[in-house]
């Protein structure tokens, strides 16, 4: 182990630990909310793994981006939903199932989305882009379906270790979580400034806003549900993303660093419209 690794290790186990928590107070009827919805199942794919992916290519072809930038915008619209979602949206108002069904969902449909996807918009820019289902199916297992699948089985047979350990792990877990992102984000900030102008941030504002909108408006009646699918639209699994950039891009540091400019461009613009939604529910 060395000093590089370390950031990388403590966004793994915060990661861990966030979806572990999770599972605590998940229940089966949650993960199998959105089979009994099929129609609002339908709505989420199309948010998620269609507009995206098209409003992707559509700034691809439209602006004279930056490479990184665009790489940026695929990943992120074909990547499954990111672990750290449910603690995200967890104080809106409503039933919290639909958070914990499309985290689920989400990461299964990914296996054989972002292959698909990758393909299809490298053809349309005539790149070559290759991702292997085994790939996505590993990162999404490692960091959500069995940590999940693992908190709900200590809920059930070790109630009295949950009590005494979920306050520990949610204290835990966002501290790990900076401990890792902050050197990522410090490493790429040379990176950051040589990606800003040229669109940069006009591009990556209007992919939030148009994911928000897309996600909002297909979220259906339910203001919980419209916040989950805005906010889930948006904002991907950056695990999944850094994978990709690792097989798929030349300059994997440049990636990075577009994909950190893009996690906080995200915050940024985003930010607005999940005040305003607490709000809403009453809970701002």
């Amino acid at each position: 182990m060395n000093l590089t690794t370390l950031p990388t290790m403590s966004l793994q186990i915060s990661i861990f630990l966030t979806v572990f928590a999770v599972g605590f107070t998940t229940q089966w009827h949650d993960v199998l909310y959105l089979l009994k919805k099929p129609g609002l199942l339908l709505k989420s794919v199309l948010s998620m793994n269609i507009i995206m992916p098209v409003v992707a290519l559509i700034a691809a072809l439209s602006f004279h981006l930056n490479p990184a930038v665009v790489f940026t915008m695929i990943v992120f619209a074909v990547s499954p939903v990111p672990p750290m979602l449910p603690k995200k949206v967890v104080n809106a108002e409503g039933d919290n199932s639909y958070t914990i069904a499309l985290l689920v969902s989400a990461a299964v449909l990914s296996v054989v989305f972002a292959p698909l996807s990758m393909y299809l918009l490298g053809l349309c820019l005539g790149k070559h882009s290759v991702v292997q289902p085994s790939t996505i199916a590993q990162i999404v297992t490692t960091t959500i379906l069995a940590p999940l699948f693992l908190g709900m089985i200590f809920r059930h047979f070790l109630p009295g270790f949950v009590e005494r350990t979920s306050g520990i792990i949610s204290r835990t877990a966002p501290i790990l979580m900076l401990a890792g992102l902050i050197p990522i984000l410090i490493s790429s900030i040379p990176g950051i400034i040589s990606l800003m102008g040229n669109g940069t941030l006009i591009a990556f504002t209007g992919f939030v806003l148009a994911g928000l909108t897309a996600g909002h408006l297909l979220g259906g009646p339910e203001h919980h549900n419209r916040t989950v699918l805005a906010v889930s639209t948006i904002l991907r699994h950056p695990g999944v993303a850094i994978s990709i950039a690792g097989t798929n891009f030349p300059d994997k540091k440049l990636a990075i660093a577009a994909i950190m400019l893009y996690m906080v461009v995200n915050a940024i613009v985003s930010m607005p419209y999940i005040v305003w939604q607490r709000k809403r529910a009453g809970k701002g």
